[in-house]
């Protein structure tokens, strides 16, 4: 026996239940399930914050590719004019004048920080992480010290590991959220250097 008990659980009786010196109501399990209910919906509304913040994430990445990809277009044609200006520097085509000759900005240090080839990042499709439900991760249930072990004891242990793994989806999609977040500044700040220059 868990404990020593002054009176027996009676379900149809609303009178305290001491074991221990702990006063416990007869019967929590409406209170149980409100709660329940008020976690549920606590959860499921962050979840879907979270989901339409990763959709929102995502769009905003594709952007940025673009802008960097038609900022690599227009590096493109800047190179292109650049070679036709040389051509055009020659006397009649043909000899270079040294006097009228430009400087070559290709050279230039900034402009090769800015416009290095294959700095993507290091962008990592797949992260090593603990997965929530992995076996590994930790307890799988017996959240609460038992006093009484009957159904309400179990029914908040399940409540319990059901938040738990609720808790534990909310917090895979913050770390999502995150690494997306820094790909996406380190994209900006290449974005920026390319602009800039």
């Amino acid at each position: 026996m868990a404990g020593r008990s002054t009176r027996v659980s009676d379900p149809s009786n609303d009178d305290p239940i001491r074991i221990n010196g702990i006063v416990l109501p007869a019967d929590m399990s409406d209170e149980l399930k409100t709660l329940n209910l008020q976690l549920e919906n606590s959860t499921q509304e962050s979840k879907e914050a979270g989901i339409k913040t990763l959709v929102m994430l995502d769009d905003q990445g594709e952007q940025l590719e673009r802008c960097e990809g038609a900022l690599d277009t227009i590096n493109q044609d800047m190179k292109e004019a650049e070679e036709h200006l040389k051509g055009m520097e020659k006397c009649c085509g043909l000899c270079v004048l040294p006097w009228n000759k430009a400087d070559d900005f290709e050279k230039n240090s900034e402009y090769a920080k800015a416009w290095k080839k294959d700095d993507d990042g290091g962008v990592i499709s797949d992260q090593p992480r603990i997965t929530v439900g992995d076996s590994s991760m930790g307890p799988q249930g017996g959240y609460l010290t038992r006093i009484t072990n009957d159904a309400r004891e179990d029914e908040m242990d399940e409540n319990i590991q059901q938040v738990s793994t609720m808790v534990g989806n909310l917090r895979n999609m913050a770390i999502d959220m995150s690494t997306e977040v820094s790909n996406q500044n380190r994209q900006l700040d290449r974005i920026h250097d390319k602009a800039s220059y």
